[in-house]
């Protein structure tokens, strides 16, 4: 009776154990009290902390992401309702993409999460578009790129949309589409950063349909403004060597 009387007590002190190593540092004594505490406690109400502190130990101070993911896979499985639930489900989909490499697993949790409706939904939309950009599906990477336009009109990611679409057209070969798509950068955002690596992917559009004095006159226009200057110059010389190629064979 006693020990019963006196459990969330016993517990709490165990969890403060562990997050007093954490907090100094000492990360491998405060993981095993945690993990200690999920064993010896699985469906305890201090449970779910224990889980989401010794996820955070693995993946932000240790590295051990596949560890971590597991971690955050059981908080979810144990306790689905719990209010952190939707954010572990974002780091989850964070870590298949940004740290395990696994597009694929993270396009499925990120649409998860965007069929919700939840908060922050462009930058879910966006995360899935650039999975299936990374996976080379330029095709379906350029339609969710486009079902973000539809979907968040006022996204500040807008102009970096339409530059990405762009990019997709250009690799698939689509110049025309790639051309009008880079143009529509530079005319409805003129004063982004993405305006003139539009400028710059117009150029190379253009040259790639030789239409060399255009891309010339396009790259001239960035000089002194381009933000790799090194790279610009050589495309530049690029271009001017065939347009003088071209002009010897005449």
């Amino acid at each position: 009776m006693w020990y019963q009387a006196n459990l969330q007590k016993i517990v709490g002190k165990r969890l403060q154990t562990a997050l007093e190593f954490k907090a100094t540092g000492r990360y491998a004594e405060a993981l095993d009290a945690l993990q200690r505490l999920y064993k010896d406690y699985p469906k305890f109400a201090t449970t779910p902390q224990a889980l989401i502190e010794s996820g955070e130990i693995l993946e932000l101070y240790l590295g051990r992401y596949d560890d971590a993911l597991l971690t955050y896979l059981l908080l979810l499985r144990d306790f689905p309702d719990h209010p952190s639930a939707p954010a572990i489900e974002r780091r989850i989909a964070d870590l298949y993409k940004f740290r395990l490499d696994n597009c694929s697993q993270a396009i499925a949790v990120y649409q998860r999460i965007v069929d919700r409706s939840e908060g922050d939904g462009d930058r879910l939309q966006y995360e899935v578009a650039d999975c299936y950009f990374q996976l080379n599906n330029f095709e379906q990477a350029r339609i969710e790129f486009e079902s973000l336009q539809k979907k968040y009109p006022q996204s500040d990611q807008l102009a970096e949309v339409q530059f990405r679409i762009a990019v997709t057209y250009a690799l698939e070969g689509q110049l025309p589409e790639a051309e009008a798509s880079y143009r529509m950068v530079v005319q409805n955002w003129p004063e982004n950063p993405y305006a003139l690596e539009a400028r710059f992917g117009l150029a190379g559009v253009l040259e790639e349909q030789e239409r060399l004095l255009e891309a010339r006159e396009e790259l001239v226009s960035l000089q002194g403004i381009y933000r790799n200057q090194s790279t610009l110059n050589q495309k530049l010389e690029q271009i001017q060597a065939r347009i003088d190629k071209k002009k010897k064979a005449i």
